[in-house]
């Protein structure tokens, strides 16, 4: 038997609403009320550690400005060298803390440091290459440049004279300006990124 609306219109079978008056047919099933998310009920995934890098601008500038200021004392105190270099690897660490309001973990604080060095070392060998040219193209090049030199004791006159002798070769000179070179970067990194692992662990304990 044919279903009936209210408004007397005849309704087909399972007609959810009148197709005369619109009227609801049948029980509409209950909807489900979802919980709004509060503040409690929100997950807060964790920052990602920040690693400093030569791309990162912030990293680059604090960097280069530590590493001038570490390479200027080591030219011009060079037996300060230690004291230098590892300032400068914390000084990093504790800037960039500054400008960027994150902390760095014991790996980042090395990284950091080691970009403060690796800029630190770029400006020491510019500034030591300029000075080795000025004197290799005086007359006498650098022997007569050594012979001016003021005797400090370190070496005998004897000893001078052999090292002068052995500078007397180009191919020596490029030997010995290498592995210069070589010992200053070692240096300078090893310091500079124990400095900036150092800062990096005394920053996480504030």
């Amino acid at each position: 038997m044919p279903d009936f609306c209210t408004c007397g219109a005849e309704l087909p079978e399972k007609a959810r609403f009148c197709h005369r008056c619109g009227k609801p047919q049948q029980d509409s099933p209950p909807v489900e009320q979802t919980e709004a998310p509060t503040a409690e009920n929100l997950v807060v995934a964790p920052a990602e550690p920040i690693t400093p890098s030569f791309h990162h601008p912030v990293a680059v500038r604090i960097g280069l400005f530590v590493g001038s200021i570490a390479a200027l004392l080591c030219l011009a105190v060079p037996l300060g060298f230690v004291v230098w270099l590892s300032a400068a690897g914390f000084s990093s660490v504790y800037l960039f803390h500054r400008r960027t309001g994150q902390s760095l973990t014991v790996r980042g604080g090395m990284r950091m440091g080691w970009i403060a060095g690796m800029l630190s070392f770029v400006i020491i060998t510019v500034l030591f290459t300029i000075s080795a040219v000025a004197a290799a193209n005086r007359p006498g090049g650098l022997p007569a440049f050594f012979r001016e030199q003021p005797n400090t004791g370190v070496l005998r006159g004897e000893d001078i004279e052999a090292v002068i002798q052995v500078l007397s070769n180009p191919v020596n000179q490029a030997i010995v300006y290498f592995f210069f070179l070589a010992f200053c970067f070692s240096v300078i990194a090893v310091f500079c990124t124990a400095g900036g692992a150092l800062g990096a662990k005394v920053l996480e304990k504030d």
